[in-house]
């Protein structure tokens, strides 16, 4: 019954087998007969462990429990083997779930280890490799795409990797996605010109390729470029992605106004461009990471009715890299703190974790951990659980999108028939909507105001029925109640006309409105008027400080309601919501942009020639200059902190 101990680095392990008399013959395991099983299961549980623990000696080490037809059933680790498994013997100290793995156990086998730190890590390994049906599991064990530029090279290649760091190179990363490191490649080689294809390419060309054509390579490999002048490209491109982005778009920025003074436009635009190039790279989309400049992973954990959802953001330099979700397999009993070690410990286990790891909440055994994590990765690693400041501010983002995937898992393991059940059980209707329609508006302080209408219905968003109305009444512009007034008289009154027979399945079961009491009293007296009274009407409004979750709902005759915060049905709700606020704003700022030719930056108050000079010879475009975080735009000459917010709330506020 020798168990085959995994590859471990630096884990020295002695093995003890169960005895052979302790092991009953095999018994069926099937789940009906799991079902029959009855107190004498139990009994005869409690006998196998028992038998074990006259041969356990009081040493670290990991124990396995095993069902009768060898699957392994759990997997556990201990400071003190022999105290640990006796706990299994007092069955009703033990919570449900225990008692029937325990009920369920036939024989056990052991590894003994010299530390309890190396106990963890076996332990880690055994539960990634076994997948016992009682531990958390972490199921995706896939590697993390990361950005290498090669070392052993004359000119370095720069490249996407994955999998074991076994050539001699620089590596960048990790990112959570490919698309991530693929976009981030593409951008790198529009401003440093490096070349991405493999050697063997390289020696055999004879001219330059596509990528030297299209301005992401300086040709290495027919000499247009001096060995001097490459790796200067090369320790730029490093620099960049060690975190000294700024001192690089600096340095590109003085060039090109150089350029530029010096009449050389060709090079002044090339300039321009890596500096376009740089500003895809490095904005920091909706979250700024001044509390975290060294490289960091930030963990968070939300779990309700059963499920847990672990979001992982990769931070390096102080950017971003990506984030993913995770739902860990557990039982329904396992408290949020349990299911966050396990899964860290084995998240880690064939990747080493960076110098800081920032989670969200306190861990059980965090000396333990740490120095678990400090171990596999070579270095010093801090576990943290921030409770206040800029590092508690970025847990908590973690953790908003945590709670948010977990809301959408839950809304989308339901189908939309059940979904569209509910929606019909909510408001009353006569039977599940086979189209509902969503309006909202969307302006800045009355100028180029739009109406926007999204469509969903069993298969789905009907994007092809989606319609945008542009605000034609006068003073209507920036009166939220005119708006809607002149949005729902143009759509109803055309509907009227068109389909007066209802025939073409152009008419909604139920419109929701985003807005209170106010904005529904508009609807209701546009539908009177054009004499329509079998159309359900609902107000969506969001609660207080506009939090998701806390949303009123607003219905004739009836008083305004909350539902319940990890409704499915709400969760669906809010998603046509969204998806119609991402509509109107979507119109809206392309409405805006287009307005007389204008850049978006002349659009903000007090920001004047030279500032936005400053703002596009830093950024290279006025898109770039609305993607970038507070942290990028205070680092631009001339904007200080008032002024940089002033810019990033100007393109964040219809968020």
């Amino acid at each position: 019954m020798a168990d085959t101990v995994p590859e471990t680095p630096d884990l020295a392990v002695n093995e003890t087998s169960a005895p052979e008399s302790s092991a009953p013959e095999a018994a069926d395991d099937s789940p009906s007969s799991r079902a029959r099983r009855r107190p004498a299961d139990l009994a005869r549980g409690v006998e196998v462990i028992r038998e074990h623990l006259k041969t356990l000696p009081q040493t670290p080490g990991v124990y396995r429990m095993l069902a009768g037809d060898g699957a392994v059933l759990y997997v556990g680790k201990a400071k003190n083997l022999k105290r640990r498994v006796f706990n299994y013997t007092q069955v009703n100290r033990l919570p449900v779930r225990l008692q029937r793995m325990v009920s369920e156990t036939e024989t056990m086998e052991f590894v003994t280890t010299h530390t309890e730190v190396e106990a963890l890590l076996l332990e880690s390994n055994l539960i990634k490799r076994l997948m016992p049906r009682y531990n958390v599991l972490l199921r995706d064990d896939k590697t993390f795409p990361h950005i290498m530029i090669t070392k052993d090279h004359d000119y370095p290649q720069l490249t996407k990797h994955r999998g074991a760091r076994n050539r001699d190179a620089d590596y960048f990363g990790p990112f959570a996605s490919a698309g991530a490191v693929n976009r981030t490649i593409t951008a790198l080689q529009r401003a440093f010109l490096l070349r991405n294809c493999a050697d063997t390419v390289f020696a055999s060309r004879t001219r330059p390729c596509l990528q030297y054509q299209i301005k992401r390579c300086t040709a290495p490999c027919v000499a247009r470029v001096s060995p001097e002048e490459y790796q200067a490209q090369v320790n730029q491109a490093r620099a960049f992605l060690s975190g000294k982005s700024r001192d690089i778009q600096t340095e590109f920025a003085a060039k090109m106004t150089e350029a530029s003074e010096a009449l050389d436009f060709e090079t002044a635009a090339r300039y321009r461009d890596r500096i376009r190039a740089l500003t895809a790279v490095q904005a920091h989309q909706d979250i700024n990471v001044e509390g975290v400049v060294e490289d960091a992973d930030v963990i968070a954990a939300y779990a309700e009715g059963g499920v847990t959802c672990v979001q992982v953001f990769f931070f390096r330099g102080g950017r971003n890299y990506g984030n993913r979700a995770y739902f860990p397999s557990h039982d329904k009993s396992a408290d949020t703190q349990e299911v966050l070690a396990a899964f860290i410990a084995q998240f880690y286990e064939n990747k080493a974790a960076p110098n800081l790891v920032l989670v969200s909440h306190e861990l059980p055994e965090l000396d333990l951990l740490t120095e678990a994590l400090s171990l596999r990765a070579g270095h010093k690693v801090e576990l943290i659980e921030p409770k206040r400041g800029d590092k508690r501010r970025i847990v908590e983002h973690a953790l908003t999108n945590a709670r948010e995937a977990h809301g959408r898992r839950l809304a989308e393991s339901s189908s939309q028939a059940r979904l569209l059940d509910g929606v019909a059980a909510v408001f009353g209707l006569d039977g599940p909507p086979q189209r509902i329609e969503v309006y909202d508006n969307s302006h800045v302080q009355g100028a180029h105001a739009i109406g926007a209408m999204i469509v969903a219905g069993p298969e789905g968003f009907i994007k092809n029925a989606y319609r945008k109305f542009n605000i034609k009444s006068e003073g209507a512009a920036g009166d939220d109640f005119a708006m809607m007034r002149e949005v729902l008289t143009r759509r109803f009154g055309r509907a009227l006309k068109e389909d007066p027979e209802r025939a073409q399945g152009s008419w909604p079961d139920l419109v929701l409105i985003d807005g209170g009491q106010g904005q529904l009293n508009v609807a209701l007296e546009v539908l009177a008027e054009l004499g329509i009274d079998d159309v359900t009407l609902v107000g969506i409004a969001k609660g207080p400080e506009r939090n998701a979750g806390r949303e009123h709902f607003f219905m004739e005759g009836r008083a305004p309601f909350q539902m319940e915060m990890r409704d499915p049905v709400l969760y669906f709700l809010q998603r046509l919501r969204d998806e119609a606020h991402r509509f109107a704003i979507g119109t809206h700022r392309a409405k805006r942009t287009k307005a007389l030719g204008k850049s978006m930056i002349d659009e903000i108050p007090g920001i004047g020639p030279a500032r936005k000079k400053a703002l596009l010879h830093h950024f290279g475009s006025a898109v770039a200059v609305s993607r970038a975080g507070l942290a990028d735009l205070e680092a631009v000459e001339g904007i200080n902190r008032a002024v940089a917010k002033k810019i990033y709330d100007h393109f964040h506020q219809d968020g």
